[in-house]
């Protein structure tokens, strides 16, 4: 098998002759390396993933120089379009991004304000956040929106399709000891660490591991890969960012779209034994020999 690493500028043209290399026996892509030259750099970076989108590429791909090292950028868009893509018809696809956000949504809001064009393209932020009822990193906050609301309102401006999985909704499904030990069962050195860093977890709620401890963020990823786990209701959210005593407060407005208009959609009701059984069972599978 020969190996070979590709340097591109993403058009129509560079496309094509990465598949003649991918679909070639005898040939492996290493990865690819992104230089800005038919269109500036963001546009050749957008043509590339969505074409990996598209043909199923599994290897790397690196975003390299913005500009020529002497001089100013020139780009082949007067001839080729400004996406490099000319097309007499259909062009790649502009699949929607589904995004699971598990911290602060600081990465994200930056991204919107550098690229407010790119919040079309998200087609849902399952995020575990907030709370539509008292906090844990203060008494009105929960800890990633209190590291920062402002994060929350700029996303929520964007109008992105936010679904949040707050403490209300995470509270209702819990992690015990006992899973721990189950866990462990699978005998592997992968599933005797998982377990330790569960009880050390599950340790959080009581020192002896007597309690069961409340699951947060893989509850939300149960909601996003098995939606039937989630009970949803639309809300009108913002993040309140000034108060000496609230700041970071998620606040619910419910009564949409009589008082505001819904721009959110709240985890109110979990389905305790399907997220346990959707988060224990993939942790299972992730250690089994």
């Amino acid at each position: 098998m020969q190996r070979v690493w590709i340097d591109t500028d993403m058009g129509f043209d560079d496309l094509a002759a990465v598949l003649t290399v991918e679909h070639t026996a005898g040939w492996s892509i290493d990865g690819v390396s992104l230089v800005a030259g038919n269109a500036p750099l963001p546009v050749v970076i957008d043509n590339a993933l969505r074409s990996a989108a598209c043909f199923g590429w599994h290897f790397p791909i690196h975003a390299g120089r913005a500009a020529p090292l002497v001089g100013e950028l020139v780009t082949a868009q007067n001839i080729l379009g400004a996406d490099a893509m000319a097309s007499a018809g259909r062009g790649l696809p502009q699949a929607p991004v589904t995004f699971l956000a598990l911290g602060p949504l600081s990465n994200l809001a930056v991204l919107l304000q550098v690229r407010p064009d790119l919040a079309t393209r998200i087609g849902a932020l399952m995020w575990m956040g907030g709370s539509a009822g008292p906090g844990n990193h203060t008494a009105a906050a929960e800890f990633n929106a209190a590291v920062d609301p402002e994060a929350i309102n700029v996303v929520l401006d964007a109008g992105v399709p936010l679904h949040m999985v707050g403490l209300d909704a995470c509270r209702q499904v819990r992690l015990y000891a006992a899973d721990a030990d189950a866990l462990r069962t699978a005998g592997t050195d992968k599933a005797g660490m998982l377990a330790d860093l569960m009880l050390g977890y599950v340790r959080i709620a009581s020192p002896d591991g007597s309690l069961p401890m409340s699951l947060y963020d893989p509850t939300a990823a149960a909601a996003l890969v098995a939606p039937e786990s989630m009970r949803f209701r639309a809300g009108h959210v913002v993040a309140e960012c000034k108060g000496e005593y609230t700041r970071g407060m998620t606040v619910v407005e419910w009564r949409v779209p009589r008082r505001a208009q819904a721009n959110a959609q709240v985890a109110s009701v979990a389905d305790e034994p399907r997220v346990r059984d959707v988060v224990l069972g993939a942790l299972k599978r992730a250690v089994r020999p």
